[in-house]
């Protein structure tokens, strides 16, 4: 209770008020209160189309927990629903749906969208290319970034590393490989960039889906078949109908996914929303990149205890002329744009300026465990 003690003398006799105005306008203020509206939060309602099949292991899991993630970071002020592929956009046509904002973002490898843009592929993985950290690295500080928004930019879409599967293996195999020659008339399902280089050395690539692999390497139709990893590869099958697995996956060092956003709609958010997209598509690049390398572990050595799955080495003379191969292949992707020559020359850049570091720290410490 204010007493005429607590006044003091230059506030004068105007806050002199009876109890009875103050209970007034107390009550006033309380009424006010009431009727003053309520300010909602709007929840900002997005779609992500995929071109992964539901609940994949892997890049479908990757794509999902981004969704998952940017709602708890944004406290449910953002929502991203995810459809798996063929719900909103078939696989090819992901990105046509987020540049033309069917869906506000998608999740892919940029591989998928090599004949349109043959550079793309520098953005997922090229044979004989960078590792999954020197990959991150050169996207991250390198220049990569910047590079990939150029190519997109006509598009009108933003694309970020969502994920990695790591490197992969070179492939099963119903017949050994062991000189070059054995790669004459191979019948092989590599797609990409892979599956040019064996076609200069001699063998057939044949486009297969995933789920026509096994029964084709069971009747012949295939020789050989590369798909991912031991955990997707054990999970499909492959130990029942070849006992042969070759290393390295030449093919596929490195497997960045990559999160696409209609840049319209990317730009139209509050600057914390935007940043809130980016943290989760570059946690998710981690934390995927760290499972794969766990379940792949783990079934690389399910594989070859429980399965009698042989890991072999692909002959030195096979490396080089893959490598070789790899080159050449390559550096053609450069003569397709002025702006992939620039990409080409970047990658390039990066990979002689972080191998030597690679070498002498990953290299030389796995081969000195393995003394």
């Amino acid at each position: 209770m204010t007493t005429r003690r607590d006044i003091k003398p230059e506030q004068g006799s105007a806050v002199l008020l009876s109890r009875r105005g103050a209970l007034g306008l107390a009550g006033a203020g309380a009424v006010a209160g009431l009727a003053r509206p309520a300010i909602a939060q709007t929840t900002i309602e997005w779609k992500m189309a995929t071109v992964w099949p539901k609940d994949l292991p892997g890049p479908g899991q990757s794509a999902q927990r981004i969704c998952d993630a940017i709602e708890v970071m944004s406290g449910g002020r953002m929502r991203v629903r995810l459809f798996a592929a063929g719900e909103l956009a078939p696989p090819a046509g992901v990105f046509d749906a987020v540049s033309g904002g069917t869906a506000q973002m998608g999740h892919a490898a940029s591989a998928y969208w090599q004949e349109r843009m043959p550079a793309a592929v520098f953005f997922s993985a090229v044979p004989f290319g960078l590792l999954p950290q020197e990959q991150m690295t050169w996207i991250e500080l390198g220049g990569g970034q910047a590079l990939w928004e150029r190519l997109y930019a006509p598009y009108g879409v933003q694309p970020f590393m969502g994920g990695n599967s790591g490197g992969q293996m070179g492939g099963w195999f119903t017949r050994p490989v062991e000189r070059l020659e054995d790669l004459n008339g191979l019948k092989v399902r590599m797609p990409g960039l892979g599956g040019e280089v064996l076609r200069r050395l001699g063998a057939t690539p044949v486009s297969l889906p995933a789920e026509e692999l096994i029964p084709a390497l069971r009747s012949g139709l295939l020789d050989a078949a590369e798909f991912l990893g031991p955990a997707s590869d054990r999970a499909l099958g492959f130990q029942s109908v070849s006992k042969l697995y070759y290393a390295p996956g030449f093919q596929e060092p490195n497997g960045t996914y990559e999160a696409l956003v209609n840049a319209v709609a990317f730009n139209g958010l509050p600057e914390d929303l935007r940043e809130i997209i980016r943290a989760a598509c570059r946690v998710e690049t981690s934390r995927a990149l760290s499972e794969s390398n766990w379940l792949n572990a783990d079934a690389l050595r399910q594989l070859t205890e429980n399965d009698g799955v042989e890991v072999r080495h692909y002959p030195e003379d096979v490396l080089l002329a893959l490598r070789a191969t790899s080159a050449d292949v390559v550096s053609g992707l450069a003569a397709t744009s002025d702006l992939a020559r620039e990409i080409y020359n970047s990658y390039a850049e990066a990979q002689a300026h972080l191998g030597p570091w690679s070498a002498v720290t990953e290299g030389l410490m796995l081969r000195a465990r393995a003394l």
